[in-house]
């Protein structure tokens, strides 16, 4: 099955089976999914195996960012493309508050708390995915791959048809509410830290946990819970190891560190409160095969296995994001092969940002689908 059956199947494919959503009846004008997918199976019948023998230039990869990306007026650019309000009037019935009203019209310090982001970056960025199929239709049918930056790594997997748009909103919604309890119990955040070569991270996260200990904090936490690109990390921790760090950038090599406007050390064991009510949520949820390649935060590699994207959506709210490693995975080719053209598909564009830094010639063929458009111009991808 191609991808454009993964992308029926989030769209279509999710309403009435959690009772919390009270999603009992598909919106007016639905398909039949099960019918359209035993169709698309017999009409694309190695399709997968065409997709194959396309050149690289003809397919495509989708990039699903993650929290911090969040701002006001998001999903505004997108509201006149087909089932996106239906997208949002199915996650005020999953999450029990306007969500659209929060993503417009803010204000930014509710949108910007945890359980808020998540979902909103979540819904956003399946909106988005409406936009680009409207537009570029190829882009999706041709996906051959797609990831997700934390609980970006949601959407993607809801795209790829591993589950259903409310099943995995209703996981994200569990998610982001245990990770905002977790944060509030130990003060904690993320810096992050541009360095250098000599620039040894580790060794830096080894000293300021010392200092925590010299402080009189017991078990202190600080460690790289990112990977972005060569030389730049995410350390996340105690705010009192993340203060030294910055007090001390000069003596391990690093050229800047910033303070990110997150409410808590997010993927290290000081989330480990929030792994069972989501482990929980997960067991609930009939979790099948991507029809897509997707990559784990975890591994950087992708799933292979229904039950490994379980364990390790899990583990990935305490272990480091190894985007870094992923961008390799998905780009990684011999030379002089073409590259994928790349869709970030959400707010912001810091994943192209990114890949920019990894990977300068798979940057070339980079687009981002705009969630703040006007207007105005309504049908811009921005290079």
């Amino acid at each position: 099955m191609s991808a454009r059956v993964a992308r029926a199947r989030w769209a279509w494919g999710s309403w009435g089976r959690r009772a919390a959503s009270s999603l009992r009846e598909p919106p007016q004008g639905a398909v039949d999914v099960a019918e359209l997918l035993r169709d698309s199976s017999v009409a694309e019948e190695g399709a997968q195996e065409a997709v194959a023998r396309r050149p690289p230039s003809r397919c495509s990869v989708l990039l699903f960012p993650g929290q911090g990306s969040q701002a006001v007026g998001m999903g505004g650019g997108l509201l006149r493309f087909p089932r996106v309000r239906q997208l949002y009037e199915a996650a005020h019935r999953v999450l029990g508050y306007d969500l659209l009203e929060l993503c417009l019209r803010g204000p930014q310090e509710d949108l910007d708390r945890t359980v808020h982001c998540q979902p909103a970056v979540f819904v956003a960025s399946l909106a988005a995915v409406e936009k680009l199929h409207h537009l570029q239709p190829a882009v999706i049918e041709n996906c051959v791959a797609a990831a997700g930056f934390s609980v970006g790594e949601f959407a993607a997997l809801v795209f790829a048809g591993a589950m259903e748009f409310s099943e995995g909103l209703y996981a994200v919604k569990v998610r982001a509410e245990a990770m905002q309890e977790a944060s509030e119990a130990v003060p904690s955040g993320m810096l992050s830290v541009l360095g250098q070569r000599q620039s040894n991270f580790s060794f830096a996260c080894l000293e300021a946990q010392e200092h925590c200990k010299s402080l009189g904090i017991e078990n202190p936490v600080c460690q790289v819970s990112n990977y972005l690109f060569p030389d730049c990390r995410v350390i996340s921790g105690h705010l009192e190891a993340l203060q030294f760090l910055r007090k001390n950038s000069a003596k391990y090599y690093f050229r800047r560190t910033k303070m990110l406007p997150v409410s808590g050390g997010f993927h290290t064991c000081l989330m480990e409160p929030a792994v069972e009510p989501l482990m929980k949520v997960l067991g609930t949820i009939n979790i099948k095969k991507p029809l897509v390649a997707v990559h784990s935060n975890v591994s950087g590699q992708r799933y292979t296995q229904p039950q490994y994207i379980r364990k390790l959506l899990g583990q990935q709210v305490v272990s480091p994001v190894k985007w870094e490693q992923t961008m390799h995975s998905i780009y990684e080719r011999k030379k002089g092969m073409e590259f994928p053209s790349t869709f970030e598909v959400g707010p912001g564009q810091q994943l192209g940002s990114i890949l920019k830094c990894c990977n300068r010639q798979a940057w070339k063929s980079y687009s981002h689908v705009d969630v703040m458009q006007t207007i105005m111009d309504p049908d811009h991808l921005g290079p």
